[in-house]
């Protein structure tokens, strides 16, 4: 007789490779293409900036990315006692950290792995922790256009296209948030393609949910942890660019990380790798930063945000797994 537990066991490792290898895989192209780039400006200036680097200044901006991350895991919580789920503050941190083992998913769908650790510890099925995803990607998006709205109303930046791409968070933000004009886009949606009628009425009926999560109560912190988070990763692009030797204003700074960060994301790449990457590049030639710093600047600030969330998702996801799993019945 053949143990029914293996094929499972089988299949969720080979998952899990297969997780690492594309984690893997993108972490390889975006290293390729930084690499190519610091060959055409020359590999010895390349290599110079970098070593004005210590590793105590490295270890400053790893600081202030964990500012972030720590940030958005405090208004994850917010979101989940608003809602109503039975669970704390370190569980909460849990999951969202362990999530980002997943961002590099096409449009971060496997970050949704937050609602199988949730269903398995509290019981609550996808539909209803469904809101928690909505309302978390909403408040980065208001967060991130107020204050790229800011950075560009403070700073000399110019950057052209980046009054829409503050509109179009904005206003998807505040679409996400609002129950009844998202339940109606969802059957608009539905009657246009009359297709899959469970997976549109479970997305209706969480869209109802949201109303909660529009009261000032809710939404004053939370735009607050999520605009201090994201300053945070701001201030640290403006002191690395300082340390290479690229003197521009904090604003400027700001507006270009942020501006570079959306427009990754708008491009639908896992992590917005190669998006995010050649719009600061190009951003910061803009500024008058040469290519041998905007480079190797680049390389290091996407090293410590974006990969460096991905390397604690994946320091936390067996932990989360664990956890999930001893709780279920």
């Amino acid at each position: 007789m053949s143990n029914p537990s293996v094929t499972p066991t089988r299949a969720t490792t080979s998952r899990r490779w297969r997780d690492i290898a594309i984690i893997g895989g993108l972490l390889g192209l975006f290293l390729v293409g930084l690499a190519g780039l610091a060959a055409a400006t020359g590999w010895e200036e390349t290599l110079h900036q970098l070593g004005k680097l210590s590793w105590g200044q490295v270890a400053a901006l790893l600081a202030l990315s964990l500012v972030n991350y720590l940030f958005r895991s405090a208004r994850w919580h917010l979101f989940a006692r608003t809602l109503g789920l039975p669970t704390g503050l370190l569980q909460d941190v849990r999951h969202f950290l362990g999530g980002f083992a997943m961002t590099v998913t096409p449009g971060r769908v496997g970050e949704l792995i937050r609602m199988r650790w949730l269903k398995r510890e509290t019981g609550w099925n996808v539909e209803r922790t469904a809101p928690l995803v909505l309302v978390d990607r909403a408040s980065d998006l208001a967060a991130m256009g107020m204050i790229l709205a800011l950075a560009l109303a403070l700073s000399t930046a110019g950057i052209t296209g980046a009054a829409p791409v503050v509109l179009l968070a904005l206003i998807a933000a505040w679409i996400a948030t609002r129950p009844r004009l998202l339940a109606a886009s969802v059957t608009l949606a539905y009657r246009t393609t009359g297709r899959w009628p469970r997976a549109f009425g479970r997305v209706r009926q969480s869209a109802r949910s949201l109303k909660q999560f529009s009261r000032a109560i809710v939404v004053t912190p939370a735009m607050a942890l999520g605009a201090v988070g994201w300053i945070a990763e701001g201030y640290a692009f403006y002191l690395l660019l300082g340390w290479m030797g690229a003197e521009i204003p904090f604003w400027n700074a700001v507006a270009v990380f942020v501006f570079s960060t959306l427009a990754g994301g708008l491009t639908g790449a896992p992590g917005g790798v190669g998006g995010a990457e050649a719009a600061m590049i190009a951003l910061l030639k803009l500024q008058g930063v040469p290519l041998e710093i905007s480079v190797p600047a680049t390389a290091v600030i996407r090293l410590t945000t974006l990969w460096f969330a991905i390397l604690i998702g994946l320091a936390i996801f067996p932990l989360a797994e664990r956890h999930s799993k001893k709780a279920c019945p």
